[in-house]
């Protein structure tokens, strides 16, 4: 009987941490999106930080679909982009910035 009890013990402190671990990832996610609008959005000083304040604190709507929330790909495209457009690179120099960018982890 011990033994049941310590199992479902087990059982429910993994999916316990299992579930905190989900939301650190939902949060960073919402950090790297916040941040790339930021960049995208060119903002500086007081305005990028009443912005990010925003940003991170904004409850989502609903649930995003597959299709809306991105793969990570997708994801480390779009913040490789904004800082592109950050760092004002054109022809060649950007291309060579995106293909670092995406390689790197």
């Amino acid at each position: 009987m011990k033994r049941v009890f310590v199992l479902i013990s087990l059982g429910l402190g993994l999916a316990m941490a299992m579930g905190g671990a989900h939301a650190a990832t939902d949060q960073q996610n919402k950090m790297v999106t916040c941040n790339a609008d930021a960049k995208t959005k060119e903002l500086k000083g007081d305005e990028r930080k009443k912005f990010m304040s925003e940003c991170l604190s904004a409850k989502p709507a609903a649930e995003p679909t597959a299709a809306e929330s991105g793969t990570p790909q997708q994801n480390k495209m779009k913040t490789c982009n904004a800082d592109a457009k950050t760092k004002d690179l054109k022809g060649d120099e950007r291309k060579k910035f995106m293909s670092e960018c995406l390689k790197a982890k």
